[in-house]
């Protein structure tokens, strides 16, 4: 590999390469609890920069893996010894802003937060948004098919990219730059590279399409003692707002609890003691009007008392402070580790038999101290799961991992909603697609891939 290595030099230069003990000093996580394993990390400067490199690869049948923010959590960017990790972090630049067709040129390397600011300066917004969008990268967004909060109004990262650059395993570049909302000229060759984890080619640049950007915000956290409930005010809720809901988020009582319990950074905004809580977000352009629209929405449902209690939010102040509840992430995972974490969808009908019918086996598999903690997208029939035993042996993971994904396929359940396969999943991946859907899997695999150095070993056993 040194030879290699050295190759690769003199095509990134010595900025663009990180070798020996200063590979191990970098995380391999989001959270920092793991080292980078890989023999080399490669930091090309252009997609020319890594075409080559990948050529390099391609005839050494050296194996890469990609990396963006490392926010995923299904150690689809796990890299060892032997493997060449490919980092975006020096393409980072939000090219061009097209205010009139309403899209942007960005590298792949370039954090969501950029681009939404980006976007915002021009009067624009950029749809997609999560909690880690000050690390993300958009290369890692498209790879994973991010979703986030507002997937309920505009959809996945899928719906949101118009055209994209990647580079194959063999170092060719397939520049498909489309800035068109409308095209139907042959394949739409993108849609290979969304979500495919990096199995099929590396991400360089990205054409995103932007939004008129709201005038207006208005949200509430609302309270409810009973699912069905819920359902019911959800329901209502789209019929009500229309195409102004942009968020509706669920934040289960054993998670409630636990980020706004003693000790809580955060004061809750309504009391403890209710089954879930959910958080209601409406955007729009007439800021009187669709602030008057809201609340007179509300308190229709307080006459037809159909929540136990609710807060509208009066300041963007307040709003930030319920948004920064159902976002604290890292202090769930302090709260809870170690655990196990899952990210499945599922029709809104099946959630309360499905979660119901999870909390007993973990109950009866591992006590009282046990948790399980539920939040997520209901609108988007994605749940969070997180399952806390209160013990851990080496097969108690695998153990957690029978009671969750097996029982999705008989209620038309995916074993991954937004954050991929990666490592993590792929044993279960037969769960959510048929034979032939998989068998399909690998024939693209095998034709895009054939040394299958990209990305090896995810998604796909």
């Amino acid at each position: 590999m040194e030879n290699l290595i050295e190759q690769i030099k003199n095509i990134v230069g010595e900025n663009g390469l990180i070798i020996g003990d200063d590979v191990a000093k970098r995380a391999g996580d989001w959270l920092g609890r793991s080292k980078c394993g890989a023999s080399a990390v490669v930091r090309p400067a252009s997609t020319q920069e890594l075409s080559e490199v990948m050529k390099l690869c391609h005839a050494a049948g050296q194996k890469v893996v990609a990396a963006g923010g490392l926010t995923g959590l299904v150690h689809g960017a796990d890299a060892v010894q032997n493997e060449v990790m490919i980092s975006f972090e020096r393409m980072n630049k939000v090219l061009e802003v097209d205010k009139t067709g309403r899209t942007m040129l960005v590298e792949a390397g370039a954090p969501l937060q950029k681009a939404h600011e980006a976007a915002k300066e021009h009067d624009l917004m950029f749809a997609v948004d999560l909690g880690a969008r000050g690390s993300c990268t958009i290369g890692g967004n498209i790879s994973t098919n991010a979703g986030g909060n507002q997937v309920i109004r505009y959809g996945m990262m899928r719906e949101q990219v118009l055209g994209l650059e990647a580079v194959l395993a063999d170092g060719t570049i397939i520049s498909s730059l489309n800035t068109l909302l409308k095209n139907n000229s042959g394949y739409d060759l993108k849609q290979l590279f969304i979500g495919s984890e990096g199995t099929l080619g590396l991400v360089t640049r990205a054409v995103l399409r932007l939004h008129s950007l709201p005038k207006s915000e208005n949200v509430a956290f609302v309270a409810f003692d009973d699912f069905a409930a819920l359902v019911d005010f959800f329901g209502a809720a789209t019929r009500a707002f229309g195409g102004a809901l942009t968020s509706f988020e669920v934040m289960w009582d054993s998670y409630y609890e636990l980020i706004v319990g003693d000790g809580s950074k955060h004061n809750p905004p309504l009391p403890k003691g209710h089954k879930y809580y959910a958080i209601v977000e409406c955007q729009g352009y007439e800021p009187q009007k669709d602030a008057d629209n809201f609340n007179a929405v509300l308190e229709k449902m307080v006459e037809d008392e159909m929540f136990a209690d609710a807060m509208i939010c009066q300041s963007l102040a307040q709003a930030q402070a319920v948004w920064a509840i159902r976002e604290d992430i890292v202090g769930l995972f302090m709260g809870t580790q170690p655990a196990a974490v899952f990210d499945v969808s599922l029709p809104i009908s099946t959630m309360d038999n499905y979660l119901n019918e999870l909390f007993v086996v973990v109950k009866q598999k591992w006590g009282e101290k046990s948790r399980v903690i539920v939040f997520g997208h209901l609108g988007d029939c994605n749940l969070h799961i997180v399952v806390s035993p209160g013990v851990w042996e080496p097969q108690t993971q695998g153990e957690i991992e029978t009671m969750v994904y097996p029982p999705l396929k008989a209620i038309g359940g995916a074993v991954s909603a937004e954050h991929g396969i990666g490592l993590e999943k792929r044993n279960y991946l037969h769960h959510s697609r048929s034979e032939s859907e998989i068998a399909l899997m690998r024939t693209l695999k095998t034709a895009l891939d054939p040394k299958n150095i990209l990305n090896a070993g995810k998604v796909l056993v």
